[in-house]
């Protein structure tokens, strides 16, 4: 259990903890739902990091990394479905395409290959990310009785809709784009091990 490895496992934890704080309809309970997600966010980028800097990528790594990414983010549309910030087909195509990538990945393994992550699917991870953030803010905002004056331009830049909502809406499409097509260019890179099973 190296650096990485730890920080990829306290994402677990902090997802734990963000799942549980978010159940919570009050302005700390999403305040703290959103410093945990922000944090855990930023601990997929660190270790990653880390990982490369100090040589230190492991088989162990390797499965508990892209595992942590996919429980945290599902989870956040899951819950945002449930607001109704995010309609039910989105989440599941997006929860689909994330386990079509880890069978993909697993048949890969078996053959002795490997799936590599693409630009499209990082860049897939950040506008998705971009939104789920831009999201709990407006929720925390929501939960005030009243919006203090330094933070009302935060309120307005992420209302999901209504005149002059863009940053949601642009970052959710965007998000739902690249996941359909990062999912198919797996697809097609691993089209030659399907034809095996």
């Amino acid at each position: 259990m190296n650096l990485p490895n730890a920080i990829t496992l306290s994402r677990l934890f902090l997802t734990a903890g963000f799942v549980i704080f978010v159940a919570w309809e009050s302005t700390w309970g999403h305040f703290t739902a959103l410093c945990l997600f922000i944090i855990a966010a930023a601990s997929d980028f660190l270790d990653g990091w880390l990982a490369r800097k100090m040589n230190l990528v492991t088989p162990l790594g390797k499965l508990l990394d892209p595992l942590a990414d996919k429980i945290l983010v599902c989870s956040a549309f899951v819950f945002f479905t449930s607001k109704g910030l995010c309609p039910v087909w989105i989440t599941a195509l997006i929860i689909s395409r994330e386990f079509l990538v880890t069978g993909l990945r697993q048949i890969a393994v078996e053959a002795g290959q490997v799936l590599a992550a693409d630009n499209l699917g990082k860049w897939k991870t950040t506008f998705q990310l971009t939104y789920l953030i831009s999201g709990l803010i407006w929720l925390t905002l929501e939960t005030m009785e009243k919006i203090p004056s330094g933070l009302a331009i935060f309120h307005t830049l992420t209302k999901p809709w209504g005149d002059g909502a863009w940053l949601l809406p642009i970052t959710l499409f965007l998000a739902v784009a690249l996941t359909v097509i990062s999912g198919w260019n797996y697809v097609w890179s691993s089209r030659y091990l399907l034809k095996g099973h």
